[in-house]
């Protein structure tokens, strides 16, 4: 009779141990694929940031940036809209924006040794790539800003 009622103990403890393996197996993969998910999502977030971090090296170094990589850049980044908050797609647009001025302004420019439209104002061409140049050539520091929060790994 002892034993008989021992498996009948054993049996009834079995049952809801059971529910509890199962609910504890549930709930890590449940985090293991949140944990999936969020490294997916930094993934992409920090892809975005390198090509920020790329198209201003380019300005950089080259002082001047192509067309073609512009493009490049606004293609590559056209992802931003659904993985940040709105603060850095307006950034990136800025960005490009101020991209195309400086190309533009770095195809009006003429030195003294060709010739020059009529109505050139060299000042305001020098001027306005200087002001491009140096919004830009600043960068670093407030990308790295506005994208901290979002590359953060530890929550």
């Amino acid at each position: 009779m002892d034993v008989q009622l021992l498996i009948q103990v054993f049996q009834a403890f079995l049952t809801p141990l059971i529910a509890i393996l199962a609910v504890f197996i549930a709930l890590q993969q449940w985090r293991t694929n949140h944990l999936r998910l969020k490294l997916e999502l930094y993934d992409r977030r920090l892809a975005v940031y390198e090509e920020v971090k790329k198209i201003l090296g380019i300005i950089i170094r080259e002082a001047d940036v192509s067309f073609e990589d512009l493009l490049k850049f606004r293609s590559s980044v056209t992802q931003a809209d659904f993985l940040f908050g709105k603060e850095v797609s307006i950034y990136l647009d800025e960005i490009y924006k101020r991209g195309l001025n400086l190309r533009k302004w770095k195809e009006q420019y003429r030195d003294y040794t060709q010739e020059q439209p009529e109505g050139y104002d060299h000042q305001k061409v020098v001027d306005e790539m200087h002001k491009e140049l140096e919004w830009l050539t600043e960068q670093f520091s407030p990308a790295k800003e506005k994208f901290k929060r979002y590359l953060k790994l530890s929550e």
